[in-house]
């Protein structure tokens, strides 16, 4: 089957200027620390996905209806009130991490905080860690 359609795809936006683009300092200051800690648990450099995500790495992805896409290992997106972190294997294994880690709230595979100064960077850092490793031995690297 072919790779669908997906507007939320590796693109050649540059990320400074995606970060340059955010109208408050603390906001630019959080995705600064996030790329950082994202880079450091990938290795690789940060990419702009879609017009609003920044993610790290790429692997192919097939869900059990037979659709393809390519998605990023671990991510982010500054939204309007909150930061959004992408943890690609979920977060429903997580939970004592979850509780240790501040003030955020989740979705299925969704973290979202207001500021990174509620967290503990330590912990959010095992984290991300922990979900790029699951996602490395369940993909691959690419």
């Amino acid at each position: 089957m072919a790779k669908a359609n997906n507007k939320t795809v590796e693109n050649k936006q540059s990320v400074e200027d995606f970060l340059a683009a955010q109208k408050i300092d603390t906001v630019k200051d959080d995705c600064l620390a996030i790329i950082t800690l994202m880079s450091k648990a990938t290795g690789e450099q940060p990419k702009m996905w879609g017009p609003s995500i920044v993610g790290f790495g790429k692997f192919p992805m097939k869900y059990p209806s037979g659709r393809e896409l390519d998605w990023f290992y671990c991510g982010f997106s500054p939204r309007k009130d909150k930061l959004t972190l992408y943890f690609m294997d979920g977060l429903e294994n997580k939970e004592a991490l979850l509780a240790k880690l501040g003030k955020h709230s989740i979705g299925k595979s969704c973290l979202y905080v207001k500021r990174l100064s509620d967290l503990d960077m330590k912990v959010l850092g095992e984290m991300v860690d922990q979900s790029v490793a699951y996602m490395r031995k369940q993909y691959g690297a690419k």
